[in-house]
């Protein structure tokens, strides 16, 4: 009898441990929800306030005169877009004839590196000029109320871009620019971090990439095409609006900024049904073709507009290519580290003001957008914050070297790897192992590596032992970052 009271009370541990488990799991769970929420900076809104106010303050009242000087800005921003999808880039199966002839008229950047290998991180540098971390949005963000936006709660993540940023269109608008964006922004779906609230007049476009649910699409605040929307005909609505917004702005006195952020060529893939077919890289080059032609469609507004000579197109992409689209001699793809993550596209276009038909080999990052735009319009940038990224105008005014020592690979608040003209550190990582039909991947410990991006763009040979000094040197410089970012980590001046 003793022997079976024990092996009951035994047996009772055995399912009391697993439920005491759970229901700790789901206190914790519990916990977050309701004490996660993300505040913004009160004293960095108040300066951001005043900065603004004092670019607007400082702008010749708007004339003829001043406005003719003045360029418009178009920034075309494609999603998982890769350095070899396109023909001025090397690509042979993809043909993208309207891109092409904007990087022969224009400036090409053949070094350019977006601010992350993800989605939100991304797109947070390139409007902020700031790391991403600096920027507040390391993470990629999720829609509020789907079952991945857990994520982020639970660990403690920002779920969107801080209110106290600034971004491009922000600067521009004080500048007085008339501003608008159409496409994916996917940096928080809520007051005070959506389009309108960050500088941006118009807003058509997704909230989110094109595989999140709900795919809606809004025009500022309201949905207009409720989802799920029929992504075959997204392509269309996107260039129309662009066309659109075009025709309307050279109505008015004031120059423009149009952010054309497409969703595109992210998966899953969608095409109009009479483009389906055409490209000799499957669906995946019939997209590609597809958002060429619709780059056609805006040249032409702009010059039918006699505005072509005096607008700056750039034209990139926020990170690698995922599972297909081309990395060109990279290694990697979207979500690494290796220049395949992070290597992108680049062209900038702007016949009056930048002597066209150039290819530059100096290292430049998403970073540097902001800074030299106001470095072209002669503003000044704001003095409570650190901008991470530098004007790159002499360099394409003139060819001269980078203004950057290194630039700097994070993969979420982590420093993974920096690079200088030629050369290129990676610190130790885990590499992911597993045969092609296996769900599970083991884990090995790498690195470090040195490489000579000048030889080795493929990322293949690590000659640590060749540059034992430059690599230390490098190694102490990137330890150097990890150490300033973690002091301060948001990037604010005292």
């Amino acid at each position: 009898m003793t022997v079976i009271k024990k092996w009951l009370k035994n047996l009772g541990l055995v399912f009391a441990l697993p439920l005491l488990l759970v229901l700790a799991l789901g206190l914790w769970v519990g916990f977050k929800f309701v004490t996660h929420g993300q505040t913004d900076d009160a004293e960095h809104l108040a300066a951001k306030a005043e900065y603004l106010n004092a670019i607007a303050a400082s702008q010749p009242h708007a004339n003829a005169a001043t406005s003719a000087s003045r360029p418009n800005i178009i920034f075309i921003l494609y999603d998982d877009l890769g350095y070899g999808d396109l023909g001025f880039t090397g690509s042979r199966a993809v043909k993208t004839p309207a891109i092409d002839r904007l990087a022969e008229g224009g400036v090409v950047l053949s070094n350019f590196y977006s601010p992350s290998p993800i989605c939100s991180p991304s797109r947070a540098g390139f409007m902020t000029g700031r790391h991403a971390p600096r920027a507040g949005l390391p993470n990629v963000v999720f829609p509020t109320g789907s079952n991945k936006a857990v994520l982020n709660i639970l660990a403690g993540e920002n779920v969107r871009l801080p209110a106290e940023e600034i971004t491009i269109a922000d600067l521009l608008k004080a500048a007085g620019y008339r501003t608008g964006m159409i496409g994916k922004w996917h940096m928080g779906d809520r007051e005070p971090s959506i389009p309108n609230s960050f500088g941006f007049d118009h807003y058509y476009g997704a909230l989110y990439s094109n595989d999140m649910e709900p795919f809606a699409l809004y025009r500022d605040t309201e949905v207009v095409i409720q989802a799920p929307v029929d992504q075959t005909t997204l392509d269309r609505l996107y260039t129309d609006e662009a066309v659109s917004f075009i025709n309307q702005e050279r109505q008015q006195n004031e120059p423009f900024f149009l952010f054309f952020s497409h969703n595109f060529p992210h998966i899953p893939l969608f095409v109009a049904p009479e483009l389906a077919g055409q490209s000799q890289a499957g669906t995946y080059g019939d997209v590609v073709e597809a958002l060429d032609a619709g780059v056609g469609q805006i040249v032409e507004a702009l010059s039918a507009q006699g505005v072509l000579d005096n607008t700056i197109i750039i034209l990139s992409s926020d990170n690698g290519p995922w599972y297909e689209g081309s990395a060109g001699h990279s290694r990697g793809r979207k979500g690494q580290t290796w220049d395949g993550g992070m290597h992108v596209p680049f062209l900038i276009h702007w016949p009056s003001g930048l002597d066209g038909g150039r290819e530059i080999e100096g290292m430049s990052s998403g970073l540097d957008l902001l800074p030299t735009m106001a470095d072209w319009l002669d503003l000044p940038l704001p003095s409570d914050r650190l901008i991470d990224g530098r004007s790159i105008r002499t360099m394409l005014e003139n060819d001269t070297e980078t203004p950057h020592d290194y630039l700097y690979y994070f993969a979420n608040e982590k420093l993974m790897a920096i690079r200088d003209q030629r050369y290129k550190y990676l610190a130790p990582r885990t590499q992911h192992y597993s045969p092609n039909d296996s769900a599970i991947a083991l884990g090995v410990g790498q690195g470090a590596w040195l490489i000579d991006m000048s030889l080795d763009p493929n990322e293949a040979y690590d000659i640590s032992m060749l540059e034992p000094e430059r690599k230390q040197a490098m190694e102490q410089s990137l330890e150097k970052k990890r150490k300033e970012m973690k002091e301060n980590l948001r990037g604010w001046v005292k």
